[in-house]
């Protein structure tokens, strides 16, 4: 047993939580290694002069951030590391936690199911026209760096993420380097190196990777088929105090649910209660469309909307926006440039001239219809099987019929020469939770017809089984 004792003048909050992030600080400092024992809770509350009450609320809290395990009668224990954690020296851990599941490069020869970008519907040929007006028109700020943003790369932003009759103020908008570069500058903007940000289980992941490098922690809340569950998040404010929340209102990925309208206002009056801003993703929700309100129009004052080019338009563009809170927009513009290097002038030009001209809604357009044409196919195929989809959206989440597993799954279409995601590619933290599914994205094969073979080989490693996948020994 150790004989650890919390310092409660470190920090301020209520003292239950204070010494429940002296436990953890203390666990990751290696004071309270794997498998000791915390002190008995009658014996640190007397130490400390505070109520057994106190200490019990403590321990819980850290319980529930899956740091420690306990038993009644057998004590407190701090856990040991993870199987990924414990891995040969030969593997570095830190990479393969920022990594994922994928793949560092693609295999060549390989069908590609594993991304999403807006598919190929000949918009090649508008940007080379754009681009070559840049190049005429605008010569002298392509060889200078970008140090003026000019009205219009706004107007543009404001343009994109409107909803309904509903946009943003021209004054909080911000051009960014594609969406992801614009969830990261908000990021950093609002939380300090070990604050504490809201993720659902399984989500777009690469952000949850991306704030542990900036030294921010995760704390998970849990979903349905409906989304985020208000009750959930108010008991994450309560027990872990976060100042930040990444959500994805409308076809969240992965699991293509969609916060309805009471949802969306009971988290932005959660956020509000508990001094929480939040990240509302829009970027396939943009092409969703749909009457409920956005939550950044429930609650401008703390929700940063981020949308782009990259699902629907062209991902090699790199065009996104950010709408800010007001007051907030300029230090994400510095935040932007301090994380991305700054916004390319040539890049920057191109997005705001598709949206403004128009371009960019015809090109949606013909990619929405694309999408759907595959979606339909891909419904039909898989038929009688257990997935959610959408026919805007360019991936399906696929539950695996018993008994197949998920990486398993993963590695026998990867020997039918299929690259998909599995489920632990989407998990932002650590977790228990076991969904048994894969996404499947649909949108980067150049043809449908290649599309409609990937779906038959899938469809029959499935209809198959394991016993059927000889398995690498």
């Amino acid at each position: 047993m150790t004989n650890w004792l919390p310092d409660l003048q470190a920090s301020d909050g209520p003292l239950y939580v204070r010494i429940a992030d002296q436990i953890e600080q203390a666990i990751h400092a290696g004071s309270l290694a794997a498998g000791s024992k915390l002190p008995p809770q009658r014996n640190l509350a007397y130490d400390i002069g505070v109520t057994i009450g106190t200490i019990s609320r403590a321990y819980s809290m850290v319980r529930e951030r899956g740091l420690v395990s306990g038993e009644v009668g057998r004590g407190t224990y701090v856990l040991g590391t993870t199987e990924e954690e414990e891995a040969p020296a030969a593997v570095d851990p830190v990479s393969a936690r920022l990594s994922g599941t994928r793949a560092a490069h693609a295999p060549p020869g390989k069908l590609r199911f594993d991304t999403t970008a807006a598919t190929d519907v000949g918009q090649s040929a508008a940007i080379t026209d754009i681009l070559s007006g840049i190049c005429r028109d605008m010569p002298n700020e392509i060889a200078s760096y970008t140090r003026n943003f000019p009205a219009h790369w706004m107007e543009a932003g404001r343009r994109w993420l409107r909803h309904g009759d509903w946009q943003p103020g021209i004054d909080s908008i911000v051009p960014t380097l594609g969406a992801h570069a614009a969830v990261i500058a908000a990021v950093s903007v609002i939380t300090a190196p070990g604050d504490r940000i809201v993720f659902e289980h399984v989500t777009y992941s690469q952000i949850s990777r991306g704030i542990a490098l900036l030294g921010r922690q995760t704390a998970l809340v849990e979903s349905d088929e409906h989304g985020v569950i208000p009750e959930d998040f108010e008991r994450v404010c309560l027990q872990q105090h976060p100042k930040l929340a990444f959500l994805m209102s409308s076809a969240q990925n992965p699991t293509l649910a969609t916060l309805p309208e009471d949802r969306r206002r009971a988290i932005a009056a959660i956020a509000k209660r508990h001094n929480v801003f939040l990240v509302e993703d829009n970027l396939y929700g943009a092409t969703t469309g749909g009457d409920v309100p956005l939550i950044a129009e429930i609650a401008p004052d703390r929700t940063f909307l981020v949308g782009g080019l990259s699902k629907s338009v062209a991902a090699g563009v790199r065009g996104g926006w950010i709408a800010c809170p007001p007051h907030l927009a300029q230090r994400v513009r510095i935040a932007h440039k301090m994380v991305s290097g700054g916004l390319p002038f040539l890049l920057a030009e191109l997005a705001s001239r598709l949206v403004l001209s128009g371009t960019a809604d015809t090109i949606r357009t013909k990619v929405s219809e694309e999408v759907g044409a595959r979606e339909a196919e891909a419904r039909a195929i898989l038929a009688g099987l257990d997935f959610n989809s959408h026919p805007r959206v360019p991936f399906l989440w696929l539950k695996l019929p018993d008994p197949w597993l998920a990486g398993t799954f993963r590695q026998a279409a990867f020997a039918e020469d299929i690259l998909i995601d599995d489920e632990d590619e989407f998990k932002a933290g650590r977790t228990e939770k076991t969904f048994y599914r894969v996404r499947v994205g649909f949108s980067s094969p150049e043809s449908r017809a290649e599309v409609a073979a990937g779906f038959r080989r899938l469809r029959n490693l499935l209809t198959h089984g394991p016993t059927g996948y000889d398995s690498p020994a």
